[in-house]
């Protein structure tokens, strides 16, 4: 399966709720700014991301949006003074 770079943004005023969501994302991304989370996820994992998103957010309080970029677009992203952290996993030799 390919994997798809995904921008996670959200808006979320609940303090309980966007802890949790927070540490959901943890399991799929890294934190780059304050609720942005960049994800380098396949389709399966982002299904079971969304499907966990769906059971912490309220959709008619909370704001969460999904950017999805393509190579070309990812390979474009700049970090001054940081770095593009979910890169794909360097190849394993067993």
């Amino acid at each position: 399966m390919k994997n798809q770079f995904v921008l996670i943004v959200y808006d979320i005023s609940h303090d309980r709720r966007r802890t949790k969501l927070h540490n959901v994302l943890l399991d799929y991304g890294t934190p780059v700014q304050y609720s942005v989370f960049e994800c380098l996820v396949d389709a399966r994992n982002l299904e079971k991301l969304k499907r966990a998103v769906r059971k912490v957010t309220r959709p008619k309080a909370d704001n969460v949006r999904y950017y999805y970029l393509c190579e070309n677009c990812v390979k474009k992203v700049e970090a001054p003074g940081g770095e593009v952290v979910a890169e794909p996993p360097g190849a394993l030799v067993a």
